[in-house]
């Protein structure tokens, strides 16, 4: 018997870390079906209309529960790996979906359904080890993928907390809609926080969203690093105005359009 389980162990090992082509076909295979449920769970929340099929939601519920007891499986230490973050979002996302059949709030189940949002970070991490084109723009990836992650999960925050005190929340929507009106200052004034809580999180909107936010447009219109590979060591992402290599010392001759960035 524990042979038997050794040898399952191992497949699931070269399943999810192997080289093989069965290996990466299974892996590029899951992250179709990350990127997928993400866009599923976003739309799902801000459309009514996806509310009609719970048998999509009990399948997939399937899929991500059969995947997450594969990874405590493989794991070295299964018991750490349950108390990792992800892993917990996973859980409550596989319960919420699951827990239709006796619960009747679907929208608040759906916006629970943001935690799924965490895995974006992992599967951008895979996409960038399996496709080029990831790692070549690293940086914009990042950037944009932080932003949206605050504001769908601030945007679920809020109207956890606010939909049954401000009477203008009264879908996931709205409260996306007066995050990213928050979040850009541009304030239009017809959805507002009158509580304590509400205050604090518009607080938190514009301080750290704006922050992000700037961030992206930097990283679009200003990179704060260069690629150019050095020719002794290889180092090949430098300051904008390096003249040395950091890492060997060496001289660089960066090509520049004759001006700073």
């Amino acid at each position: 018997m524990q042979e038997a389980i050794t040898d399952f162990r191992g497949a699931l090992r070269r399943l999810y870390f192997g080289q093989t082509t069965v290996g990466r076909s299974w892996r590029i295979g899951l992250l179709m079906f990350d990127v997928v449920t993400i866009l599923y769970f976003v739309l799902s929340a801000t459309l009514p209309q996806l509310e009609s099929y719970p048998r999509l939601d009990w399948a997939i519920g399937f899929i991500l529960l059969i995947d997450y007891g594969f990874r405590l499986t493989i794991a070295l230490r299964p018991a750490r790996a349950a108390l990792d973050s992800t892993a917990i979002a996973d859980l409550i996302v596989i319960l919420s979906l699951f827990a239709e059949a006796l619960i009747e709030n679907l929208g608040f189940l759906r916006v629970i359904r943001m935690l799924r949002l965490l895995r974006s970070y992992h599967v951008v991490k895979d996409l960038r080890e399996t496709f080029s084109w990831f790692k070549e723009h690293e940086e914009i990836i990042n950037s944009a993928m932080n932003l949206l992650v605050f504001v769908f999960m601030v945007s679920a925050i809020v109207y956890v907390i606010e939909a049954h005190l401000n009477p203008d929340i009264n879908s996931y929507m709205d409260a996306l809609y007066f995050t990213v009106t928050t979040l850009t200052t541009t304030g239009y004034g017809d959805i507002t926080m009158t509580d304590t809580m509400g205050r604090g999180i518009t607080i938190v909107i514009m301080v750290f969203g704006v922050a992000l936010f700037l961030r992206l447009i930097q990283t679009i219109f200003r990179p704060s690093k260069v690629k150019y590979a050095c020719p002794d060591c290889g180092l090949n992402r430098h300051d904008n105005d390096a003249v040395h290599c950091k890492h060997c010392g060496n001289t660089l001759h960066i090509p520049t359009e004759g001006e700073w960035q």
